[in-house]
């Protein structure tokens, strides 16, 4: 199918049963939080039963178009891929430990949605109650594929967690009638989502039934995108509709495999990247590959945060140009940075090397878990990199706000990081016919079948906040394997073991490859030395020049008010100032703080001039910072991650 074919080599991750995630470690007290808080607390917002949240009525609107309520449609045009990504989440959830309430609950919701779908299988809240006669007439901003495409996730996770079909054979109905309206075939629409997302969800239901058209029209609609005659220009004509478009916005502005600089809508991008490498993996498109390698670049080495977020424009949730990222109006959106540990996992299954797995590790410790409170009740949906909340009422600055928020009228961003979170642990390990890859460094058990049989990879380590990992090797009888080992990007001297022996270590891509024949109980011991590091960013990225982010392991440090006073601008870290590092298990929900000693330039001492050409004078002053992800749970104040360094 593809115009360029390779084969690859068939790497994939664990499935999540396959991964048992220790409850009282660091992710396992956030799956605990997921299944525990978060999901109930998305339930009642869904449900329009949070005071004092924004109105959501996602779940009303599926029970109107059910005809199981009377009332108006209320919310986007998107509103339905709220009630998707929660049943995700829930299905991630019920994959790892059984749950009969959740379970029946997740039912009565499938049951509402199923009776909500039309007859020739269309399935969209908005147009069913508010505008039926303009279904599929405006793909460019009407988010109907959108919409399907997340609901075919969740169709395929409920299937997987459950193996029940009904919600599978419902989504499955969904993508045929869409099948039917669009492709290569005469007679259709040889149009695309203006919002990428459905082209993962195709490939995902095909991979769980089987069911080559889907496949086939995922490929359709990641090849017509971009090419001309554009179809959104031929939509909008046939609509009356003359208004300016920038097609690099939803990136077709060329076909994707002539795209060399990530553009547009972050979370889009994403979404669309996410899919390309998926097409890949199926049909060996080597062209494809290169495509995504090319747009890797451009996103990772010139328009991303230190934080892993991405996206820094306001206007148009967009990436700009390269290097041009501001700290105290990023965007950034919680979202984007999801999207990105989604691409980030699948370029993985297409090539192992450490640059995906340290980017969807910076992403996961960093943009995607400050989206959420520590209690699970309230999320960011920007994360700036800087926050000063008077400048926050600007108008140029007002999609900063600079404390969490119980809920949004465009709530994207909660129920996504649900189910990521909810199913972090498929992201730590993949494997082929004799090699078992270990990307993420969490404290779990994994069962892994190789060509010579079952073996379970036992994982110990307080993994971020020391760089200590045990692995134990678990197998019946003797057998030949390779374990790959991330050997992460900011460990500059590690250190391996087996069996209490020191070994060299063989580094290919950024992994320590280890062959031999394993036996019952053997033990691989490799240390990740943490110390505290300044980190600065390329010369040409103007917001950070002269400043250093204080970074340990794979987590961003930030000060804030609460611990350093205000105006944390004054605060300068000279060169020779020692940083150290100290566990504060009652702070933040347990928590590496790092101190030391900087200098703050003396306001008092400066008098009532606006400029004066001494030199301001300088104390000395104690410094504490803390993990980027945790700011903003206790007293609202300023918050900075780039330091001026002297």
């Amino acid at each position: 199918m593809g115009k360029s074919k390779a084969k690859f080599k068939r790497v994939e991750p664990l499935g999540l049963k396959k991964v048992r995630i220790r409850k009282d470690s660091f992710w396992g007290e956030r799956i605990r939080l997921i299944k525990e808080v978060v999901i109930p607390y998305q339930w009642n917002a869904l449900n329009d039963k949070i005071p004092g949240a924004p109105l959501s009525h996602a779940m009303e609107n599926f029970r109107i178009a059910a005809g199981e309520s009377r009332g108006e449609f209320h919310g986007w045009v998107f509103q339905d891929s709220d009630v998707a990504k929660w049943l995700e989440a829930v299905s991630y959830c019920l994959m790892q430990q059984p749950d009969p309430e959740l379970e029946r609950l997740a039912d009565r919701v499938i049951d509402t949605i199923v009776r909500a779908q039309q007859p020739d299988g269309y399935l969209n809240t908005y147009f069913t109650i508010k505008e039926p006669q303009k279904r599929w007439t405006n793909l460019r901003d009407n988010h109907e594929m959108y919409c399907a495409g997340h609901m075919i996730e969740a169709g395929v996770a409920y299937y997987e967690a459950t193996g029940k079909r009904k919600l599978l054979e419902a989504v499955s109905r969904l993508a045929d009638h869409i099948d039917s309206l669009f492709g290569p075939e005469p007679g259709k629409r040889r149009g695309y989502p203006g919002h990428p997302e459905i082209e993962l969800a195709l490939i995902k239901l095909y991979r769980a039934t089987g069911e080559q058209r889907y496949l086939k029209l995922a490929k359709f609609f990641i090849d017509e995108r971009g090419q001309e005659p554009n179809y959104f220009d031929i939509e909008a004509k046939a609509r009356g509709d003359d208004k300016e478009y920038d097609k690099r916005y939803s990136q077709a502005h060329l076909p994707v495999r002539e795209q060399k600089e990530a553009v547009g809508h972050a979370v889009r991008a994403m979404y669309l990247y996410s899919g390309m490498a998926d097409l890949a993996f199926e049909t060996n498109d080597e062209t494809l590959l290169e495509a995504c390698k090319r747009l890797w670049e451009s996103v990772t080495e010139r328009r991303m945060y230190i934080t892993g977020g991405i996206g820094s424009s306001a206007e148009g949730e967009a990436f700009t140009f390269d290097y041009d990222l501001p700290n105290d109006r990023a965007y950034a959106e919680t979202c984007a940075s999801i999207g990105l540990v989604f691409w980030a996992h699948r370029m993985l299954r297409l090539e192992v090397d450490r640059k995906y797995a340290d980017v969807m590790e910076r992403a996961l410790y960093n943009g995607v878990l400050s989206g959420i409170s520590l209690d699970g009740t309230k999320y960011f949906y920007t994360n700036p990199l800087e926050v000063w909340p008077p400048a926050c009422k600007r108008y140029d600055m007002r999609h900063i706000i600079p404390v969490r928020q119980p809920w949004f009228s465009c709530a994207c961003c909660p129920p996504n990081l649900a189910r990521l979170l909810a199913s972090v642990g498929q992201y730590a390990y993949s494997r082929d016919e004799r090699t078992v890859y270990v990307h993420l460094f969490i404290d779990s058990q994994a069962e892994v079948d190789l060509a010579g049989g079952r073996v379970t990879i036992v994982q110990e380590t307080v993994y971020p906040w020391e760089g200590d990992v045990n692995i134990r090797i678990r197998t019946e009888r003797p057998q030949e394997f390779t374990l790959a080992i991330r050997i992460p990007g900011w460990c500059k001297h590690p250190e391996l073991k087996i069996n209490g022996q020191g070994q060299e270590i063989t580094v290919l891509k950024g992994y320590a490859w280890i062959n031999r024949t394993w036996r019952d109980n053997d033990k691989v011991e490799i240390l990740f030395p943490m110390p505290v590091e300044r980190v600065r960013a390329h010369p040409n990225v103007r917001a950070a020049a002269g400043k250093v982010a204080i970074c340990r392991g794979p987590l961003v440090y930030c000060l804030e008010e609460v611990d350093n006073g205000p105006n944390l601008t004054q605060i300068v870290l000279p060169k020779t100032a020692n940083l150290m590092v100290k566990f504060d298990d009652r702070l933040l929900g347990g928590v590496a703080v790092v101190h030391g000693v900087g200098l703050r330039s003396d306001s008092a001492s400066w008098g009532d001039a606006l400029y004066n050409s001494a030199e301001c004078e300088k104390r000395e002053a104690p410094i504490k910072a803390v993990p980027y992800y945790a700011w903003g749970n206790r007293e609202p104040g300023e918050m900075l991650v780039w330091i001026r360094e002297e």
